[in-house]
């Protein structure tokens, strides 16, 4: 399994965590609430649904509102289908979030995580904060290095990028940093409460839920029956 997909099996029992949902409603959370996951497709977002079935962290369930009943008789279309998470899903999920590993300090899963920040023990938000800040300020490092041997080849337009990339990996670790000493602190960041997902709210801090950089995906096709 990739890191790609790895990260949004995550964020999708995340979501269903909180409630069922149909994969249109799905990829509409995920686009809107996890900036991560802006472009994408359904071609991304249904094979990772068959796999959470069949490894039986999902249950597939017919849709119960009055469009889904009046779906079926129409010609070629069928009733959407309803995601649930299973027990064995929820706790996977659970499993999946008190992980502290590296792969939770990189750019795009750490937005993954972090958005889940709710469902989440503080002493693993600690473990996770510190773990992003120590990785950053390792990037910091390199890039200072990298910039002082190369800043005499380099012209003023690219030297500027390089100094812009540099303010901004500065900018998240002092975000990281008045994160942690709230989380020492004992105070909760206002906002979502407990069991809901973070919305878009750290914009310019560069890995979580970035709106820039993101990279165009292939066009995404409408709604489809499931």
């Amino acid at each position: 399994m990739s890191r790609r997909s790895g990260i949004l099996e995550f964020a999708v029992l995340g979501l269903l965590r909180e409630s069922p949902m149909h994969g249109y409603e799905l990829r509409k959370r995920l686009n809107t609430s996890l900036g991560v996951f802006r472009a994408f497709s359904y071609g991304t977002l249904y094979p990772c649904l068959k796999t959470l079935v069949a490894n039986g962290w999902l249950i597939e369930e017919p849709g119960h509102t009055t469009e889904d009943a009046l779906a079926a008789p129409l010609a070629g279309r069928r009733a959407k289908i309803v995601y649930r998470l299973t027990a064995e899903g929820k706790e996977h999920f659970e499993e999946l979030l008190s992980q502290t590993g590296p792969d939770a300090y990189e750019d795009e899963h750490f937005a993954a995580r972090f958005a889940f920040f709710g469902q989440t023990s503080r002493d693993v938000r600690m473990r996770v904060l510190e773990g992003r800040r120590s990785r950053l300020e390792e990037r910091l490092e390199k890039m200072s290095a990298s910039l002082a041997r190369t800043r005499e080849r380099l012209d003023d337009y690219t030297l500027e990028l390089q100094r812009h990339g540099m303010e901004s990996v500065e900018r998240e670790v002092r975000w990281l940093n008045e994160l942690i000493e709230s989380e020492r602190a004992g105070r909760d960041l206002k906002g979502p409460g407990h069991g809901e997902t973070a919305r878009d709210t750290t914009e310019g801090a560069p890995g979580v839920l970035p709106r820039t950089g993101d990279t165009p995906g292939p066009d995404t096709p409408g709604d489809t029956a499931t």
